[in-house]
């Protein structure tokens, strides 16, 4: 009976093939927030297919709001400190009564904080008409009655956010300045990302990114205004219109829930051509 050959010897674990460490990204972070997507900013030609689309949507359907008929930095400031947490609707007779009471930051700075906090009801979370009237304060006190227009000098007033800067800039000072809300980050979410939890810290950095890439050089104003009526109207939270979405093409989101497309087999394929 022929000896049977000697098993190979294991090459010394210092001389094995060592296995690629896998690369760790934002994908597999664990607690990150994000699942099987990388995220990466939209390149170029999707920049520019996103605005056109989202700038012919905003000429045809855009709403007439009285806040977008000024650039008076006070008046931008009101609108957006009613709008937190409160809908259009509710905001639009407040807005007119608000600006006829106290039609400036020196008239809102003077006034009697019991007198502002009644007149901002019945819209609630009454912490904002005291930000506002400390805000009005403050410029009046250190800015002679003005907002500044910079970032960092507008963020060191409280209650003033990064989006609320960013809408003042944009707005009044006609600056290209990035905004995400809840509505623009919705927006830019379902469209250029589609997967992983859009409310982790990360994703939140990440939505900022893509809003200053998105963000164009010219028409800004309308540029800002038209991501947040998109986001309202029809990219919605609870409802979306994503049949009639101009950006359905394209939005990472659409496409993930469309069902596939069956594929025939090619012999029941070529039965039906020769049928045809």
């Amino acid at each position: 009976m022929p000896a049977k050959p000697p098993a190979p010897r294991r090459a010394p674990k210092s001389s094995r093939k060592s296995r690629p460490k896998r690369r760790v990204g934002l994908s597999t972070v664990v607690g990150s927030g994000f699942s099987r997507t990388s995220l990466s900013i939209p390149l170029p030609p999707q920049r520019r297919r996103f605005r056109q689309r989202l700038l012919t949507w905003y000429k045809r359907h855009g709403r007439d709001l009285p806040w977008r008929k000024t650039d008076d930095p006070y008046h931008i400031l009101v609108s957006e400190i009613m709008l937190q947490q409160t809908q259009v609707d509710r905001v639009l007779p407040k807005y007119e009564e608000w600006l006829t009471r106290y039609p400036s930051l020196d008239a809102l700075a003077g006034a009697d904080e019991a007198d502002v906090v009644q007149t901002w009801r019945p819209l609630g979370y009454n912490i904002r008409p005291r930000r506002l009237q400390a805000i009005a304060r403050e410029a009046v006190e250190r800015y002679d009655g003005r907002l500044p227009s910079d970032e960092a000098t507008l963020r060191s007033f409280k209650g003033i956010g990064p989006y609320t800067a960013g809408a003042i800039m944009s707005f009044a000072f006609r600056q290209r300045a990035a905004i995400v809300d809840t509505n623009v980050a919705r927006v830019l979410y379902r469209i250029f990302v589609g997967d992983g939890d859009p409310k982790a810290h990360a994703m939140k950095a990440h939505l900022w990114q893509v809003s200053r890439a998105v963000l164009p050089h010219r028409h800004v104003f309308d540029f800002n205004q038209a991501l947040m009526d998109f986001g309202a109207t029809v990219c919605s939270a609870r409802k979306p219109l994503c049949e009639a979405c101009p950006m359905a093409r394209g939005c990472l989101t659409f496409a993930s829930a469309a069902p596939p497309v069956p594929r025939r087999r090619p012999a029941l394929a070529a039965a039906q051509a020769r049928t045809r």
